[in-house]
């Protein structure tokens, strides 16, 4: 049984100052795995004074300085991979191939893009007479969630070091492992003291805490549009920079034609990829109402296809990630049902043999874009498919949300996809796939501001300084 009971702060490992500690369950055997301390207000104020003091020294650092400890922390990442995997796989129970693949390769991807993107970065530049600066803001509060840990710490702590801030990281309590490691790697690469703060515990507790304290200069988080409007608020009166990546209903658009069968399959089934827990994933698939049911037999067959099972073996999709969670998809499910939608595969209950365990059946529905499950964020394997009559029609249904994370269009003809996607009111659209660590990753309307990955995610963490008449 995993046991992390102190917090990084200052550069040593500490006891919390007001011992407290929270077991941590195995979704996939609903057994405690773990305990964690959980931290209070007074912890939040040590490793806010140690962020503080280590400001002024550290955001003076050179380029070369801050490239070498990004270069350390990378190679003692890529030595510990084996065991980042298997923290994530305990922690969310994603399947071992996915949580020693794709989880933590992009927590290995976005370190080298920062490495990548601070090699070339202009930190100043001259635009005539006048000298454009950009400095690091200050004292960051990080606040990031369980779905995919390693991804949403890498996108915040790396680029917040990378441009000389210095900050406090406070991980999800569901999900704690990986970001522990991940601290033990941090504090392995000699970090000056102060510069990276770690403390686990409750996000009423610290996340406020840290949204409130007048010494944090910048917030970012990651999670619910009502979480982040809580921190927004909490945040106002010391008027610090919030930057939100939130929630999502993102429309995947398949066009009418001869790949039709292919691309909804292949949209179904990348829509049950971590168990459904992926604020982006194309949960609304739109096809064309004149094959609708041939999208409906695709739809059918693939979700069908999906092995549903214990993280440790070779299975698609493991459990979500708490009995909560399974509980608020069980509910949409039924809000499903009684909506009248049509229950195109799964539905209720977990599946067959699987009693216990936080585990969904990959579920798809018929139905149409006023539906609650069309315009709410289920966060679990639960596809909506909504017919559309034409690429307006297509359209106008995509963008008839509060949301905007990402889209998706697939189909043959390119410059059809390329019409189609640049009339997404959404900030992240995959044109028949695509993957791209330096593209932004942010969204639209609810689904928060600001943007993270690439030299993008840099600037999240820079004031903009004009120095007038300077040359």
């Amino acid at each position: 049984m995993r046991e992390y009971l102190k917090f990084y702060i200052d550069g040593k490992w500490v006891a919390p100052i007001e011992p407290k500690t929270a077991n941590v369950i195995n979704p996939a055997t609903e057994e405690i795995s773990g305990r964690i301390s959980l931290g209070s207000v007074a912890d939040v104020n040590l490793a806010v004074a140690a962020a503080r003091a280590a400001f002024s020294s550290w955001s003076e650092t050179s380029r070369e300085t801050r490239l070498e400890y990004l270069r350390a922390i990378k190679a003692e990442y890529n030595r510990r991979q084996s065991e980042i995997g298997d923290a994530v796989r305990e922690e969310i129970g994603a399947p071992a191939s996915l949580a020693s693949g794709f989880h933590t390769f992009l927590g290995a991807g976005h370190l080298q893009t920062v490495i990548e993107v601070l090699q070339e970065f202009k930190f100043e530049e001259q635009r005539g007479a006048t000298r454009i600066v950009k400095e690091p803001i200050g004292v960051c509060g990080l606040i990031t969630p369980w779905n995919w840990p390693l991804n949403q710490v890498a996108v915040k702590v790396f680029p917040a070091i990378a441009t000389g801030c210095t900050l406090v990281l406070k991980p999800p309590q569901l999900a704690p492992y990986s970001a522990q490691i991940l601290a033990e790697i941090i504090a392995s690469s000699g970090l000056p003291a102060g510069v990276f703060n770690m403390l686990q515990g409750s996000g009423a507790v610290i996340g406020n805490a840290l949204s409130t304290h007048p010494d944090v200069d910048m917030i970012s988080f990651t999670g619910s549009e009502q979480v982040g409007v809580e921190i927004a608020k909490a945040a106002a009166p010391t008027v610090k920079r919030v930057c939100q990546e939130l929630g999502g209903k993102s429309a995947f658009i398949i066009l009418d034609d001869a790949s039709l069968s292919d691309n909804v399959a292949s949209a179904t089934s990348g829509m049950m990829v971590n168990s459904g827990q992926t604020c982006s994933a194309g949960s609304r698939l739109l096809v064309p109402k004149a094959r609708l049911d041939d999208a409906a037999r695709a739809a059918r067959e693939a979700a069908e296809a999906v092995t549903v099972g214990d993280p440790n073996g070779n299975f698609a999709m493991g459990p979500v990630v708490s009995k909560g969670q399974y509980n608020i998809i069980q509910e949409y499910i039924q809000k499903g049902l009684d909506e009248g939608a049509q229950l195109i595969a799964g539905g209720l209950g977990p599946p067959e043999g699987l009693e216990k365990g936080f585990y969904v059946k990959p579920t798809v529905f018929a139905g149409t874009n006023d539906m609650v499950i069309a315009r709410e964020e289920i966060f679990g394997p639960v596809l909506v498919m909504i017919g559309y009559g034409d690429a307006d029609e297509a359209v106008a249904i995509a963008n008839d949300s509060n949301f905007g994370l990402a889209g998706y269009v697939s189909g043959v003809d390119a410059e059809t996809c390329r019409s189609v996607a640049r009339r997404l009111r959404a900030g992240w659209i995959g044109i028949n796939g695509g993957f791209d660590f330096h593209a932004a990753f942010g969204g639209y309307k609810r689904s928060g501001n600001g943007r993270e990955w690439g030299e993008f995610g840099f600037h999240e963490y820079l004031e903009i300084k004009s120095l007038l008449n300077y040359a």
